[in-house]
């Protein structure tokens, strides 16, 4: 059977088609696209429109299916009207108007959620003040959104609406009482399902040649990734790794302690009842933006000489000076003046910098999940783009002291298309569906070294 997995990055997208047997799944990409913001007046969009073209695009190009998934990042949402046209383009998460509520307001025994200025609930305050919500009847995050606008069907899926600050994740809906005290309009708040979107609009049908069911995955894309991760037993750990790195364990049920609050650990839904105990950690994105501002240089290059030098420094990369778009180089410069360390003289060094202090984060992170949790690792899955970057997987090997396996790089749209595929009765349980993904995926595996950096 083949089904088609439309999977969003934060700096780009994919349209994706996986022919999936019972032996194994092969992937193919059908339509590659960037995913770039845009300013006006001072506020930070997602260019949605633009996504949506794009997405119609792939699918086109993808042909016939047996059903369509959609995955992206969390926490950010398009607002409907009664009519249901979106009312204005959805804000992006690193646009600034959040930034002053540093003040948690959603309790953790209950939402179990890392705070994050940005989250769904603070950005939901914002439109609050400014009217934006007087003039709205629903608010659909990403996914969808995107998957109203193809079948008409309004719907908030689970993972994703685990990750917004508004979700009970003992009770497993939105926590009305937390709504209310915000005075949140209940109506904005649709009803948190697992059940298909349902068939393409006619019209939608129509542009791209043929037509199919919208079927709802884990839609928040990490826990899409974390279906694909290739575990053969519970003791493990991931890292799905990309513009964000998500760090964490697998667990039956979440963990609500003061001790797990202060720690900034975060309780999202995942597939099949499970819990996703994680901490975000800031990713690739400074890299990213250290590339743009160098000319966006060929990475091989500087990730081989990199590899060459050394270097002792280390930032902190969950640093809020490294959250917003800006020249990066100068904020690793400005933090290790702040903090008595040496700067980062070129490139290749800053390149090693920001890879030792990630590994040094997930190490951290992993940790702190094992204490936290109880759960025992006795292995490091590192999934998505990450995964190809060598000396970041030789790094978190030495860091955390444990065998990291890296690959699929495409681990998100391998779980989205999974969890179709079992809604169409081909796999099982998550069991089932990783023993496939091991079968199938390249992945390789890094021994810990001794570490000489960072000490």
């Amino acid at each position: 059977m083949r089904f088609t997995a439309v999977d969003l990055g934060a700096s780009s997208g994919r349209v994706m088609t996986a022919d999936i047997t019972h032996e194994k799944v092969e992937l193919t990409e059908a339509h590659r696209f960037a995913n770039r913001p845009v300013r006006v007046s001072g506020t930070l969009h997602w260019d949605v429109l633009g996504l949506y073209r794009e997405i119609l695009d792939g699918l086109r190009r993808a042909g016939p299916a047996e059903s369509i998934g959609i995955d992206s990042w969390a926490v950010d949402y398009g607002l409907l009207d009664g009519d249901g046209r979106l009312i204005g383009n959805p804000v992006h998460y690193r646009d600034g108007r959040t930034a002053g509520l540093t003040e948690r307001v959603d309790p953790y025994g209950v939402t179990g959620l890392q705070f994050l200025p940005f989250n769904t609930v603070n950005q939901l305050r914002c439109d609050g003040r400014d009217g934006l919500l007087d003039r709205a009847a629903t608010m659909l995050l990403i996914p969808d959104l995107l998957a109203y606008w193809l079948t008409g069907d309004i719907g908030a899926e689970r993972t994703n609406a685990s990750t917004t600050g508004l979700y009970d994740v003992t009770r497993r809906d939105w926590a009305w009482d937390l709504v209310d005290r915000l005075g949140l309009p209940r109506r904005v708040l649709p009803p948190v399902t697992e059940d298909p979107a349902g068939p393409l609009r006619p019209d939608v049908a129509e542009e791209i040649g043929h037509t199919t069911t919208v079927t709802r995955v884990a839609s928040h894309d990490t826990a899409s990734a974390v279906v694909a991760v290739p575990a053969a037993a519970p003791a493990f750990a991931y890292i799905s790794c990309g513009t964000w790195s998500l760090v964490g364990v697998e667990l039956p049920a979440p963990v609500l302690t003061e001790e797990s609050r202060l720690a900034n650990f975060t309780n999202e839904a995942g597939v099949d009842g499970t819990t996703r105990y994680l901490r975000n950690v800031m990713g690739l994105w400074i890299l990213q933006e250290c590339l743009r501002v160098w000319g966006s240089p060929d990475l091989a290059p500087l990730l081989a000489e990199a590899e060459r030098v050394r270097i002792d420094t280390v930032v902190d990369p969950d640093d809020p000076t490294f959250l917003p778009p800006g020249d990066m180089p100068a904020r690793i410069a400005a933090y290790c003046a702040r903090t008595g360390q040496r700067a980062p003289e070129g490139p290749a060094q800053a390149v090693r910098c920001i890879l030792q202090s990630l590994a040094l984060a997930y190490q951290r992170a992993v940790a702190d999940a094992t204490r936290l949790s109880g759960r025992k690792v006795e292995v490091v899955h590192l999934v998505g783009g990450g995964s190809r970057n060598e000396l970041l997987c030789r790094l978190t090997a030495d860091a955390t002291g444990l065998p990291v396996v890296a690959g699929p790089v495409e681990a998100t749209a391998l779980g989205n298309a999974l969890v179709q595929a079992r809604a169409r009765g081909l796999v099982g349980d998550l069991a089932q569906m990783r023993d496939l993904v091991r079968r199938s995926a390249d992945v390789r595996t890094y021994e810990p070294r001794e570490r000489p950096w960072g000490q």
